[in-house]
């Protein structure tokens, strides 16, 4: 199972002090991010992807991965959003694998339409073509992944004739997908379709939402012949704020919390911390709840938290991540390892994608036999699916 951490990159004051963070500080505080989570022994480090303030995670993530993949020696680099709607495709084709092989493989990405309404039109889309935008954008973005000399015709940009991107995945494989959403069943949908990775952001809604999006991704994951809905990989997101009490991380979390961008003055932290799995407390309390999410969405491989959100100073959240990687990780992926089924699989990597495709050529039985959504060739047209059910309409 994977750890680690994603940022979304807010500029936000800091309510107890005032301070405001330079654009310039709060990206260079980003890479020291990166740097000190791959010393601790985290897994993944992931940015989001935005374009409008209070933001400045990259409106490119490659270029924040390409500078990453030259501090940084083991930790997988990601996206916590690659916006497969307001960015063409034949773009992402060609800069995530670049970075892929700036970082030797060390790259995926996780997939998201976006929810912020004003920043369509800034690319020429409408934000009521979302979800379309995302399944025909995607389709395009596997068929460029896998086939060269790529003729195509869709709805929402101009036609390619005969167009290689370039560079080409690194050892042919593509980096591994994971498709994110909050609320959209029709994500999930397109997750399980393709079989490849659903992550749910598992921030602002209940346990029973969750559990709820993931359950119906497993379902759809097997119907369409990838594997057991147990074989599916699933990614959940967190937030969590550490200190050696209770009270002490509630007393200094809250101001935080209080003037939080998203979600300030929408409930109380009391509310927040029953109601949805942002975790406020020790480390040890960390832990247990985080065992618990197992629970109601099954053996997953992917966890990322959220650390520095709301204008907590660096300092403080260079402090959460040592807390993440010396006493909460190790601790979790021993229990998660103790507890989780037989035969469930490991979170895919690029060596272990490409040692699924080198069984598949020789048709051998692969322990990755199932993670190979990402790499196939001659990519299957996108499912059209309810914009209700997120369901196929031959299914129901």
């Amino acid at each position: 199972m994977q750890f680690g951490i994603f940022t979304v990159g807010d500029v936000t004051t800091d309510p107890t002090t005032g301070h405001t963070v330079s654009e310039h500080r709060r990206i260079k505080n980003t890479v020291e991010m990166a740097k000190v989570a791959d010393e601790v022994g985290l897994d993944v480090f992931a940015t989001g992807q935005h374009h409008n303030p209070p933001f400045v995670a990259p409106a490119s993530p490659p270029v924040l991965m390409g500078n990453l993949a030259a501090v940084t020696k083991n930790i997988i680099l990601s996206t916590a959003t690659t916006l497969i709607t307001t960015t063409d495709p034949v773009h992402i084709a060609e800069d995530y694998a670049y970075a892929q092989h700036l970082a030797d493989g060390r790259v995926d990405l996780m997939l998201g339409r976006g929810n912020t309404g004003p920043v369509y039109p800034w690319f020429g889309k409408d934000i009521r073509e979302g979800i379309p935008l995302a399944i025909e954008n995607y389709a395009l973005l596997r068929k460029l992944w896998s086939e060269e000399n790529v003729t195509w015709e869709g709805k929402f940009r101009t036609p390619l004739q005969g167009f290689t991107s370039t560079p080409r995945p690194m050892d042919g494989v593509a980096p591994f997908v994971w498709h994110g959403s909050i609320r959209s069943p029709e994500i999930a949908e397109q997750a399980a379709y393709y079989g490849d990775g659903f992550f749910h952001n598992h921030i602002f809604w209940p346990p029973e939402h969750a559990a709820q999006m993931v359950r119906f991704y497993r379902e759809r994951f097997e119907h369409y012949g990838h594997g057991r809905a147990e074989d599916a990989i699933v990614g959940l997101g967190g937030q969590v704020f550490m200190a050696d009490s209770k009270s002490k991380a509630m007393e200094t979390y809250r101001p935080y919390f209080n003037n939080a961008p998203v979600y300030g003055g929408a409930a109380s932290l009391e509310d927040f911390t029953t109601q949805t799995p942002l975790t406020v407390g020790t480390p040890d309390e960390v832990i247990e709840r985080t065992l618990g999410f197992r629970e109601y969405v099954g053996d997953y491989q992917r966890q990322l938290f959220l650390v520095d959100h709301a204008g907590l100073p660096h300092a403080e959240v260079m402090h959460q991540i040592e807390l993440l990687g010396t006493k909460v990780v190790p601790q979790l992926r021993a229990e998660m390892d103790v507890r989780r089924a037989a035969g469930v699989p490991d979170a895919p990597t690029h060596a272990s994608l490409l040692a699924a495709r080198a069984a598949q050529a020789t048709d051998t039985p692969s322990a990755d036999a199932g993670q190979m959504g990402s790499v196939e060739t001659g990519a299957p047209r996108a499912p059209k699916v309810d914009d209700v059910t997120g369901t196929r309409a031959e299914d129901r």
